[in-house]
């Protein structure tokens, strides 16, 4: 595989749910990719998501709203159940948000396991209601001190568990 294959793939990786910046990161140092370059990568992508994601997921709200005008049982049932939802959710996360939303949310991105991350934090914030600016500046902090900690833990030797997909690489 082309050196320019490798970090086309890694810049898609790191732009997939499963993956971000983080895992991307460590693949492309086990692929012999430069570490720099792929920090650089992560980090684009990173930036990349904080800045699309809190744009992105207030659309579900048009859709459901569409689903409301449909007039069609299922979806308006579905829509009338999302919305009532999330009106609820924010009504009881509201307090804590206010007290520990941005230093929870950003300690949350930044941990390198999986079901955390950018893809998360983003649908979170939005389900949360935190306006678009908190919600890149959490996604951003949170995804650059993940790749931090994941850079760092790999250039010092530490193992970290590989998904199966990673046998493809």
């Amino acid at each position: 595989m082309s050196s320019q294959s490798i970090l086309i793939g890694l810049l898609v990786l790191s732009l997939l749910p499963s993956f971000e910046g983080r895992y991307a990161l460590v693949l492309g140092i086990l692929s012999g990719v430069d570490p720099a370059l792929s920090m650089l990568i992560a980090t684009f992508s990173v930036l990349f998501l904080s800045t699309i994601l809190p744009l992105v997921f207030p659309k579900i709200d048009n859709l459901m709203v569409w689903m409301l005008k449909s007039r069609k049982r299922i979806p308006v049932k579905i829509a009338s159940a999302y919305f009532w939802r999330i009106k609820n959710l924010r009504l009881k996360v509201k307090p804590y948000l206010s007290k520990y939303g941005i230093p929870s949310l950003i300690f949350f991105v930044a941990l390198p396991v999986p079901s955390s991350g950018v893809w998360t934090g983003a649908l979170l914030a939005y389900l949360f209601g935190m306006d678009k600016i908190k919600s890149f500046l959490t996604l951003l902090i949170g995804g650059v001190a993940s790749n931090l900690i994941t850079f760092t833990l790999v250039t010092l030797g530490f193992q970290l568990p590989l998904p199966e997909v990673w046998k493809l690489f």
